[in-house]
């Protein structure tokens, strides 16, 4: 790693958490919570304010009969917000539509498609505002909805079935599972991580297509065996990607270029050897000098590593237990100075302050309950 670089990154970011109320006055960063709720409507969406000064969250608003909404994410121009709903349930889920506004902190309703597949579970909006992929976990598919002006969900124009067969793990790969659909640096290919068939998809994506996922273009890159590949996320620097591995409790880096990715390192998440794995999230901080991982079943902790931004090879700085079971997701504040875990089982959120030098978390005494936490998504708004 270029120590020069690094420190002047770590210097950039230093101040932002103690300066923000000051520097930006007008600016407010939003928590957004999606949760299970039991299979039945419920509150669904939790809404809260996040003070980059002290790590603190005071809430503001949640939403009213939305069922299971596991997986949320924003439009890029952040007015809107949708969320993988249905989930876990025994027939197709639904991706429902929210208009968010910033001033008041309340979502309205706006539509519901159907996902095209049963048990939703991840869904990311492209950059221009007009597509919306998600990915189907139990029917292994992928599906891509249009999105009006408005920000209301079109019916899905495009449904991919992923047929790449089992794995050698018999009960949790009978067939395809696609866990997440993550765009490229330039968004002009996307990463379908199948855990069913320990594999990586790649399709090539046009936004200006009336078809934008190009079918007949695809590529597949072969995971280890009984790995399980879950979540992927790209390096900022654009030339690196990184896998969580479900069912290894491993990582693995790959080399990216031009829709083309090349495994270069596989390294274990777990601090201990298991009889049962279950890898989950993954997130790399603003800088792009460290990346961490969430370990559930018996450990229920974050793994922190610090990346060599040449190379782009993972080095494991240490474990951080995250105050609660089954850390399903979590995440890193806009200011980078906070990491905090939805712990699923324990029912709360935990709010981490992280060391910008050592990449080292460290406990708040902030922390919340909240039913069923499953996703975290942050976002400064200018008031």
């Amino acid at each position: 790693m270029n120590y020069l670089l690094s420190l002047t990154v770590i210097c950039l970011f230093g101040f932002s958490s103690k300066l923000f109320a000051q520097t930006h006055p007008h600016k407010t960063i939003y928590l957004f919570i999606g949760t299970y709720t039991h299979s039945k409507p419920g509150k669904g969406i939790y809404i809260y304010s996040f003070n980059p000064d002290n790590g603190a969250l005071t809430f503001v608003s949640n939403g009213e009969n939305i069922t299971n909404p596991s997986y949320i994410t924003l439009a890029p121009d952040g007015c809107h917000l949708y969320a993988c709903t249905e989930t876990q349930m025994p027939h197709k889920g639904s991706i429902s539509a929210f208009a968010f506004d910033s001033t008041t902190g309340k979502l309205s309703y706006l539509n519901q498609q159907s996902s095209g597949g049963e048990n939703p579970v991840y869904a990311s909006v492209d950059k221009t505002n007009k597509w919306l992929v998600n990915a189907n976990y139990t029917e292994g598919s992928a599906v891509v909805l249009g999105i009006e002006k408005s920000g209301t969900l079109l019916y899905p124009c495009e449904n991919i079935s992923f047929t790449h067969g089992s794995n050698i793990n018999t009960e949790r790969q009978a067939g395809s599972h696609v866990h997440s659909a993550v765009f490229s640096p330039k968004e002009d290919y996307i990463f379908f991580p199948d855990l069913g068939a320990d594999r990586i998809a790649v399709y090539s994506f046009d936004a200006n297509n009336e078809y934008p996922l190009r079918t007949g273009t695809g590529s597949i890159v072969r995971a280890e065996p009984g790995s399980g590949p879950r979540h992927f996320i790209f390096h900022p620097n654009g030339r690196f990607a990184y896998c969580t591995e479900e069912l290894s409790g491993t990582v693995s880096v790959y080399s990216y270029h031009d829709g083309h990715i090349e495994r270069i390192q596989r390294v274990a998440s777990y601090a201990a050897k298991q009889d049962w794995y279950a890898g989950s999230d993954i997130h790399i901080s603003p800088d792009g000098l460290f990346l961490y991982a969430s370990n559930r079943e018996k450990e229920h902790s974050i793994s922190i590593f610090s990346i060599d931004t040449t190379s782009g090879l993972l080095t494991l700085v240490g474990h951080q237990k995250t105050g609660g079971k089954h850390p399903r997701m979590f995440t890193i504040d806009p200011t980078g100075n906070y990491l905090l875990v939805a712990n699923l089982f324990s029912n709360n959120i935990v709010v981490f302050k992280r060391d910008r030098k050592t990449g080292l978390l460290t406990r708040t005494h902030n922390t919340i309950k909240i039913p069923q936490p499953s996703c975290l998504q942050m976002r400064t708004y200018d008031l």
